[in-house]
């Protein structure tokens, strides 16, 4: 097997990019995140991206369509046509004889939550001395970043170089050896224009507090997000208002259950599609205002003849 024959497959499979990482870039990951602890003898992780059409957007950006950022762009992709493409890429490397295991970007049994990364309480324990507790936790954003395939905003959103931020990521961790791609210089894309700190309408992201952690040679920074304000306005409430008007009490997830409120256009919840329906406040800042402001610096591949923003937004404000 060589890399540039995999790529090729991966892309005919159904993904539109994809990179590879060697396994010594996860050293130094926690144990709950540390592919090595699921596959001891790996050797390669090969992390393929799927693209958000930047229409799925359009709707929330008018104010008019909800459910298919939720259905297609999200959870469609999450649920349906990743794991599909992963299924079918897997096979390629058991008929050359190396094992290989699929992440589709869905952790339902994780031992961590996924918001704020803290272990769940009373949830499982470790089956030996040395070993975390399962399920262990692939943390898709470092791996598309330890495949090459871009680089991590200062939103924490993942920025590709061919579609920005509109991008959901899997991965497989295989045996076989196969040649990495080089990382992404830190900056290449993002240039902490701060638009996703303006824009955020949960005000989730700091613009002064952030996160750093090193990948070989690299220093990758982002900013500290409140995953409860992001969690909240993601669904249509907001960061000052309780779900039932109050105060909000200490945080905690109980408490940003969001609600349909005089912010939210819905009088009831939204049913879910693919278990998932609740995007309401469509990633304004994070995907958004990043994806606009990289379009305007000419920085990604896929062109468009208009330009996304032609009127005011509808943004998450008392109505």
């Amino acid at each position: 097997m060589n890399a540039k024959d995999v790529k090729k497959y991966a892309l005919s499979c159904g993904a539109d990019v994809v990179g590879i990482a060697n396994i010594e870039r996860f050293k130094g990951a926690p144990l709950e995140c540390d592919p090595l602890q699921i596959m001891p003898e790996a050797k390669s992780m090969i992390v393929v991206g799927f693209r958000v059409f930047r229409g799925l957007y359009r709707g929330i950006e008018e104010g008019t369509l909800f459910s298919n950022y939720s259905s297609m762009g999200y959870a469609g992709i999450n649920k349906v046509q990743m794991p599909m493409m992963l299924w079918q890429f897997g096979r390629y490397f058991e008929d050359e004889g190396y094992e290989a295991i699929p992440f589709p970007n869905d952790f339902p049994w994780n031992s961590m939550s996924t918001g704020d990364g803290a272990m769940k309480k009373n949830w499982s324990r470790p089956v030996a001395p040395g070993k975390p507790a399962p399920d262990v936790f692939i943390h898709m954003r470092i791996a598309a970043y330890c495949a090459g395939l871009g680089e991590i905003g200062w939103s924490k959103v993942f920025l590709n170089p061919t579609f920005g931020p509109r991008m959901r990521y899997g991965a497989l961790l295989t045996e076989a050896e196969l040649k990495p791609d080089p990382l992404v210089e830190p900056g290449t894309l993002c240039d902490r224009c701060m638009s996703c700190v303006r824009e955020c309408s949960g005000q989730a992201i700091s613009a002064t507090e952030s996160v750093k952690i090193q990948i070989e040679d690299k220093t990758i920074e982002w900013g500290k997000l409140d995953e409860y304000k992001c969690s909240l306005a993601f669904q249509g409430g907001r960061s000052d208002v309780a779900p039932d008007g109050e105060e909000m009490k200490s945080p905690g997830w109980a408490d940003y259950k969001a609600k349909p409120t005089e912010y939210n256009p819905f009088i009831a919840s939204p049913g879910p599609r693919y278990e998932y329906g609740r995007a309401i406040e469509g990633a304004r800042g994070c995907v958004r205002a990043c994806m606009i402001h990289l379009e305007q610096q000419g920085k990604l591949k896929n062109k468009f003849k208009i330009k996304f923003r032609r009127r005011p937004a509808w943004k998450l404000e008392p109505m």
